[in-house]
């Protein structure tokens, strides 16, 4: 009898004794109809059709454990649809990660981009305390660097802690300047 008269029972069990012909016969019958429902899915033809070979794959490596409570057509409809879900949860995933990934790069580039403009800013802050007057300087090194308070600076360099106040309102003022030239020209 041609396998084309077969109903589709006759052919599983043909196909689960190992014969290809049987197998065949199923796929020529089927895999337009599955791979209609995939690609309607999925949008993407390509993919559709990595699907539908999956799913034949599976069936015949799977023909001697293979127990249907329903049609082989059902079977074959749902085995696609549930591929199709995994396959669109992979894709989601991985677009996910895609995102994700590139926030993280973005984030490192900005990062170091921010870094490297730190470090110009403080490399820039360096030059302008050097360029202050010495008592200034001083005064302010020894605020900003050591920590120490106006009281500590008076009594380390002998003066009073008016004159200290007034050497660290100057350093400060003549610093947010040049930082302030600094900074727009790094912005332009």
């Amino acid at each position: 009898m041609p396998l084309d008269l077969l109903t589709d029972s006759e052919l599983l069990i043909l196909m689960q004794q190992g014969d290809e012909k049987g197998f065949t016969e199923i796929f020529n019958r089927y895999w337009k109809v599955i791979l209609a429902v995939a690609a309607n899915k999925t949008g993407d033809l390509d993919e559709a059709e990595e699907i539908v070979q999956d799913i034949f794959v599976s069936l015949w490596n799977r023909r001697e454990q293979l127990q249907l409570t329903s049609s082989l057509k059902n079977y074959l409809t749902v085995s696609v649809k549930y591929q199709v879900i995994k396959a669109l949860a992979k894709k989601n995933n991985y677009q996910k990660f895609a995102d994700h990934s590139s926030l993280a790069n973005d984030l490192l580039d900005n990062s170091t981009q921010e870094w490297l403009e730190f470090e110009e800013l403080r490399h820039r802050l360096s030059e302008l305390v050097a360029e202050l007057p010495e008592k200034c300087r001083l005064v302010y090194q020894l605020s900003r660097d050591a920590g120490y308070s106006q009281k500590q600076i008076a009594k380390e360099l002998g003066i009073s802690e008016k004159t200290v106040e007034a050497h660290l309102g100057k350093a400060l003022k003549t610093l947010r300047a040049g930082l302030n030239q600094f900074i727009f020209t790094l912005l332009l």
